[in-house]
């Protein structure tokens, strides 16, 4: 499918959920459609500062979440330690687990041989991160071409979302409102628009168009383009 038209029907898909519940199938779903057996979602609110509220969704195996817990896998795990300090995504492989060995063996017994996750950091301090495993083929250098800019999209519209539903991302109800410059070039981008390509169409510098685009991202409380675009979308401010 067409990315730009995959990520209008996720759009419309998540926009109408009503539950934390909900919502977390609706990822589901669309893990599925990207060709993944399973996945999991984490939400880590800043407060209380003592001991930060951490949300977990997953759909893995009971019985590996159980294992999991009970060795406390969660204190060592490098795949969080990775999303914990960064929004670069990772794909799973022996180098990754290579000081977590047992964790990695029994993962893999349990059916998680293949992974990607992205974490996903918000200006309020709020992190999560979402990942994407099957038990089966590898990830691939064309699948992560064709299908990474939806599962990019995916771990934006989740954190949008889930910050709404778990009460921590009321700062973005109170966005700044956007100039009708930066609507424009959000919805270029939306579009699947490089600021190249946005700057031909308007007729400005790609300094400018990068200006604007900056402006968008702080209004909104987005931690990247890619984030300000699915929280203006979600808002319904690309459709005035």
């Amino acid at each position: 499918m067409d990315t730009i038209k995959w990520q209008a029907e996720l759009l419309a898909d998540m926009h109408d959920v009503s539950s934390t519940g909900e919502a977390f199938l609706r990822v589901e779903r669309a893990a599925h459609a990207l060709g993944f057996d399973t996945c999991a979602y984490g939400m880590r609110l800043p407060l209380p500062l003592s001991r930060p509220r951490t949300t977990i969704f997953s759909s893995y195996p009971t019985a590996w979440q159980a294992r999991y817990q009970e060795a406390n896998y969660l204190a060592i795990d490098p795949t969080v330690a990775h999303g914990r300090h960064t929004t670069v995504p990772l794909v799973w492989d022996d180098c990754v687990f290579a000081d977590t060995r047992a964790l990695w063996e029994e993962a893999q017994k349990a059916g998680l041989r293949v992974g990607w996750c992205q974490s996903c950091f918000g200006a309020d301090g709020v992190g999560s991160m979402l990942t994407l495993a099957r038990s089966g083929q590898p990830i691939s250098a064309s699948e992560l071409e064709s299908n990474e800019r939806k599962m990019r999209t995916l771990v934006s519209v989740s954190h949008v979302i889930f910050s709404r539903m778990l009460g921590a991302n009321a700062s973005a109800v109170q966005a700044e409102k956007l100039t009708r410059r930066e609507t424009e070039v959000l919805r270029w981008t939306a579009d699947g628009l490089t600021s190249g390509d946005i700057a031909g169409i308007l007729h400005l510098s790609v300094d400018t168009v990068n200006f604007h685009m900056k402006n968008a991202v702080r209004k909104l409380n987005a931690p990247n383009k890619t984030g300000a675009v699915v929280r203006a979308a979600m808002m319904g401010l690309l459709y005035a």
